[in-house]
């Protein structure tokens, strides 16, 4: 796996390329010059422990052949005060609507986020708390 990262512009913006054809914008805090024209990377690492849970849960509920009709997730953390600022807490919520048993979505979830997730493991490996809920409405 191997990503490309370019300096955009004169502040710190950069473009990310990973092995298909999106991009993505990353910056700095306004404190490092950042103008807002892209994600900072500690938001990236949320987002990329959501899409990864996310991902494996949907694919988990298909298995089941649960109906899903929405879905969605939060993830929310919390960060040292010292530097560097690694997150110590991480807090996901699930939301999911549609045909879908509770039991099958809480059981899935888990495997989802502590067996399947990748990024999951790495962040728990460096003493990150992380956890989840699971809401499902018809």
């Amino acid at each position: 796996m191997k990503i490309e990262l370019n300096r955009i512009n004169e502040a710190v913006h950069f473009e990310a390329a990973g092995s298909g054809s999106i991009n993505v914008h990353i910056e700095g805090s306004p404190e490092l010059g950042g103008e807002g024209q892209g994600v900072r990377p500690m938001e990236l690492v949320l987002m990329a422990l959501g899409s990864c849970s996310a991902l494996d849960l949907i694919q988990i509920l298909k298995k089941q052949r649960q109906e899903i009709q929405d879905f969605s997730v939060s993830v929310e953390g919390e960060r040292a005060d010292a530097i560097p600022a690694v997150f110590t807490k991480i807090h996901m919520k699930f939301k999911l609507s549609g045909n879908v048993d509770q039991a099958k979505a809480e059981k899935a979830a888990e495997l989802a986020v502590k067996k399947y997730c990748s990024v999951h493991d790495m962040l728990a490996a460096g003493g990150v708390e992380i956890n989840y809920e699971i809401a499902v409405s018809s």
